[in-house]
Parts: structure tokens; sequence; C-alpha cells
């Protein structure tokens, strides 16, 4: 008994130090997996918008030939590229590009889950949020939160990542978790929207305490996938 109570001593002692995991079980979409980073993004280039060149008088602009190029395959080049007001609002637009502001790379953190969505509905948007909490502070919470516009289908899994400029470190310094140090990690659904206008939201979350991130999100350009912080 002696041995075996200093065998399993031993293993507590050098065995990796596991994060707590802590979901909310009763959400129909369920996560299976979730992870964060350090990562850099490179801001969008606003594209510089130029005057279109005038049709010139070409044979390409005549009526037959116009109807004939409607079909053509996409990606062919434009004859009035190649006149001389066309290589000029190009040349103007390619001036334009090179005294725009660069956009500079932010570096920040990605938090990224992979949920599963265990209803016979399509789901349409997802709220979410990232956790950290100190174990000796269990009263220190840090969340990240996002809204994701998505299209995940009856049973299907979909990979969503989040964007922020701040990471762990107002509640644990960030070398401090990388190194091993126990922590709690956790993630959880807060808001479900359906396709066919139906929704979950979690008890005790309300949206009106995201309202004014919520707002500004929704200015904002979306692409499919996207997902926005909080």
């Amino acid at each position: 008994m002696k041995i075996l109570f200093l065998l399993s001593l031993l293993l507590t002692l050098f065995l990796p130090l596991q994060s707590q995991v802590e979901t909310n079980d009763d959400s129909p979409l369920s996560v299976t997996n979730f992870k964060w980073s350090r990562a850099r993004r490179v801001p969008p280039t606003q594209e510089v918008e130029g005057n279109a060149p005038a049709r010139a008088v070409i044979p390409q602009n005549k009526i037959f030939a116009r109807n004939a190029r409607a079909n053509e395959s996409p990606g062919a080049r434009d004859p009035n590229a190649d006149t001389i007001d066309g290589r000029s609002a190009a040349l103007e637009k390619s001036v334009a590009e090179s005294r725009a502001p660069q956009q500079e790379p932010v570096d920040g953190f990605a938090y990224r889950i992979k949920v599963q969505n265990q209803t016979t509905k399509a789901i349409e948007a997802v709220f979410w949020e990232y956790r950290f909490q100190d174990p000796a502070k269990p009263d220190e919470l840090s969340r990240r939160q996002f809204l994701c516009g998505v299209d995940i289908k009856a049973g299907k899994s979909k990979d969503l990542e989040g964007f922020s400029l701040s990471g762990p470190s107002d509640v644990i310094n960030v070398k401090t978790l990388k190194s091993g140090t126990p922590f709690k990690e956790s993630v959880l659904i807060n808001r479900i929207e359906y396709s066919d206008g139906s929704l979950w939201q979690r008890k005790g979350w309300s949206l009106a305490d995201v309202k004014a991130s919520y707002d500004r999100v929704l200015r904002e350009s979306w692409l499919p996938g996207m997902c926005k912080g909080l």
C-alpha cells in the first residue's frame, strides 16, 4: 500500500497540469475544441476608386462587338483599358494607391473554437465567449466575447475564430499561462440565432449587456463566416 501511495504521489508531481474545462452542456451548439494564441493581422487595404475610362470610338465598342463580348468568360481584358483614356485612368489609380496610407500589421490574440450543431435547424449567428479565471482569485474573471455570422447546417461542425487586441493578461500573466501553471479556461455559448428566426439564449446572459458593441459591429462590413469582437 505504501508503494502504491508513493507511486501515485510521484505521478501527481511530475504529470503536466491540465486546464480545467467548463462548458454550458445545455447549449444546442456543443464546443468540441478550443484554444488561444498570439496572432498578427494585416488590415485589409482600402481599394482606391478611379475614374472608369470613357468608351472610345474603337471597333470593339460597336454594338455587335459589345454583344459578342457579353458572352466572354470572366476576366477577359476590357479593350477600353488599352485606349489613351484607359491607360491614363490606370496610371492615376496607381499613383493614388501609392499615396494611400499603408496599413500596419496589428498584434493581438486569436481565440479559436470548434462547434457542432446538435439541432435539426441551420444556425446563422453565434454569440460566444472565451473565459480565463485564476483559481487563486476565482472572483476575477476575464471574458473575450464574439459574434459570428455563420451557416452551420444541422449536425455539422464549424471552426470559428475571433481576434482581439486583448489577451488573458489582465487576469493572469501570459508567460505564466504558457509555463504550465494551473488555470481555468472555458468557452460558453451565449446566444444562437437560427435561420428560421428562432433563437436560444443562455440563462443569465443578456444581449443588452453588449448592446453598444453589438450596434457598432452591425454597422461594420461583414464577410461570410466572419467573427467580430464585442
